[in-house]
């Protein structure tokens, strides 16, 4: 299964595109994973911050939506992280040096773009550090979903 690079399937460019790599996409799952260096965004002395976790999540949603869209020959389209019902996480932080695989599954796929996933990050002994549903919310067109709501 050919995969494109992760920084082709997000809307985020640049030190914003959090994770390194899909390691795997279907069309319900997606498996990325990050590893966590000093230089990582919202790094500090001891590593990333656990809170971080649900935009890791996030961004593997929005992977998840840009494969699609590149299965479908279709540009990538910014969404909306509109929630979470919870965000457990069992660290205060992703330690430096460790690999964290992000697991997404899409439980809801309404017409108008509202969707659900049940998110879990897992460290290299594939041990549970955080999991989330996450709801989010891609419109046809975010310029035009964005002017209404401002009006």
């Amino acid at each position: 299964m050919d995969i494109p690079d992760i920084r082709s399937l997000v809307p985020h460019a640049g030190p914003m595109v959090l994770l390194d790599r899909v390691i795997s996409v279907d069309p319900d799952n997606l498996c990325a994973e990050v590893a966590i260096r000093s230089d990582s965004v919202f790094s500090g002395p001891d590593g990333v911050g656990g809170w971080v976790g649900i935009e890791y999540m996030a961004q593997a949603i929005a992977a998840h939506a840009g494969y699609a869209a590149w299965l479908r020959d279709e540009p990538i389209k910014i969404g909306f992280l509109l929630g979470s019902r919870r965000y457990e996480c069992k660290r205060s932080t992703f330690a430096l040096n460790s690999v964290l695989h992000i697991h997404v599954h899409r439980v809801l796929q309404t017409e108008n773009g509202l969707a659900s996933f049940e998110c879990r990050i897992d460290d290299r002994e594939q041990q549970a550090l955080a999991i989330a549903t996450i709801t989010v919310f891609e419109p046809a067109d975010a310029n035009d979903f964005l002017k209404g709501s401002l009006e």
